[in-house]
């Protein structure tokens, strides 16, 4: 940073913009760099625009390349300890015409006029250029009036501004949640206006939006105003069936309004996205499970954890998340419901647990047990039975829950005892694993090679069978004691 320069600049920034003006052109930082400069934030990227042409920064800077199809260059600047100072972006100064899909210009051209360029920008707070040799402030729209008032408006005509590029309308709400700030009103009353031109939007885009929503501090404020500004339905559909849908006595809101303190309490302990994720939709499809139940004068809702597992994986598919996040999540979904009572539970039915959700994500399904918790409205995150039940989680951790961790293995099968590969030998490692779940001291290689020569026996059809009818009878076994755990303390 230049010693004297009222905002701090760094070096690699500073180098850049004075390279330019030393050619003769222009050089202003822009954008959100701005803004968070004058929030006192600290920027996460930085922009710089010039009245130079793409040709004219690239001959200036042989280290640069065009980063996309508008004119921008990024500069890169190789010795930056700083990741967001690797690549500075210089744009142009463009005016922009035509937007036929509603996302992109159909006409870029590039011009000689600062303030044309600040014209094009989507809010005021982000159109705002500052010189950073000099410090001087160029703000035609009053952008830092709205910082101060903490009000996110739009350039100009708000309906013109989302009638260009409807990504804006998730970007409006990202800020609020990102900024805390307010929306202007003619600004919110133009969202809900276009709400509807987020269908033209790709689903990556929006993804990548609804990412930044749940990663800022603010995800509930900004979920529940995309749903009242009538975007929310465009982004995720399901969560909107849970407003107004009452629950049972254990719960103090409607589903949607679970939902949205669920996430916000993975927000307030800084969980990582995942957690928010899962926290967003464990409870999604209550709504199509819930039942009204005489016997208990109550509303239930059972098997909402496995269906909405199912509606989860769909919905982060639209959204074209990744697999390894898609599987994660719709298996938190899919387990949220595991009963804690270390009073009423066996260890091996923990170890079964921890087999379900994978040892990788056991802890982050607790997470999701304490944000499901203080979404109902309770006051203590982590009752001392659930401290009791972490407890058990990290006694059964060390125990084996899965076939790799047996004292015996496919190819010890096919060694010694002659097993043909094949589906059989999974079944006798399965048979053997259910021994082991419900006693750990049975994993040693004397008890698992004698109850092999047992098995063995038996026939093919015999051993499939008993593969079967086990894990049948013990998740039926499993299911029927929790439903009567669930009814006896009026959980669903």
């Amino acid at each position: 940073m230049e010693p004297g320069l009222p905002f701090p600049i760094p070096t690699e920034v500073q180098s850049v913009s004075d390279s330019l003006q030393k050619e003769g052109f222009e050089a202003y930082l822009v954008g959100g760099c701005v803004r968070d400069l004058l929030i006192g934030r600290k920027p996460k990227d930085w922009d710089l625009t010039t009245n130079a042409k793409p040709e004219d920064i690239l001959r200036i800077f042989p280290h640069a390349y065009y980063t996309n199809d508008f004119g921008t260059v990024g500069v890169v600047c190789d010795d930056a300890e700083d990741e967001s100072l690797k690549i500075i972006e210089v744009t142009p100064y463009r005016t922009e015409s035509g937007y036929s899909n509603k996302r992109h210009p159909d006409e870029v051209t590039f011009g000689d006029n600062l303030e044309d360029d600040l014209a094009r920008r989507d809010f005021t707070i982000n159109a705002i250029a500052l010189d950073a040799s000099k410090g001087h402030i160029i703000d035609p729209y009053k952008g830092q009036k709205d910082i101060g008032l903490q009000v996110l408006r739009t350039v100009g005509n708000p309906e013109e501004r989302f009638e260009e590029d409807a990504l804006r309308l998730m970007r409006a709400v990202r800020l609020v949640a990102e900024l805390n700030f307010a929306l202007d009103s003619d600004t919110a009353t133009a969202i809900h206006n276009k709400a509807s031109n987020l269908a033209f939007i790709s689903k990556e885009r929006i993804r990548d939006e609804f990412i930044r929503i749940l990663n800022s501090d603010q995800p509930m404020m900004a979920l529940v105003l995309a749903q009242q500004l009538g975007i929310l339905e465009y982004i995720a559909p399901d969560l909107v069936r849970g407003i107004g849908i009452d629950q049972n006595q254990a719960h103090s809101y409607d589903v949607f309004g679970h939902l949205m303190r669920a996430t916000q309490h993975a927000a307030d302990k800084g969980w990582d996205f995942d957690i928010r994720l899962a926290a967003l939709f464990h409870d999604v499809s209550k709504p199509e499970t819930r039942k009204w139940s005489d016997e208990k004068n109550d509303w239930t809702f059972y098997g909402h954890d496995v269906v909405g597992s199912r509606v989860t994986k769909k919905a982060l598919e639209e959204l074209k998340f990744p697999r390894e996040t898609i599987e994660k999540v719709s298996k938190l979904v899919r387990w949220h419901m595991f009963f804690s009572d270390p009073d009423q539970i066996t260890l091996s039915a923990v170890r079964r647990m921890i087999r379900n959700v994978g040892p990788e994500n056991i802890w982050q399904l607790l997470e999701l047990r304490i944000c499901d918790r203080i979404g109902t409205g309770r006051p203590k995150e982590q009752p001392f039975r659930f401290r009791k039940y972490k407890a058990m989680v990290e006694e059964a951790l060390r125990d084996p829950i899965s076939v790799t961790m047996l004292k015996t293995d496919g190819n010890r099968l096919m060694k010694d005892f002659h097993v043909e590969h094949g589906p059989k030998v999974g079944w006798v490692l399965n048979a053997l694993l259910e021994d082991v779940l419900d006693d750990p001291a049975k994993n040693t290689q004397e008890y698992l090679d004698s109850r092999t020569t047992e098995l063995l026996k038996l026939s093919d059809e015999e051993l499939k069978q008993l593969d079967i009818s086990g894990r049948r009878k013990k998740e039926a076994a499993e299911e029927a004691e929790l439903k009567k755990i669930l009814e006896k303390n009026h959980v669903a």
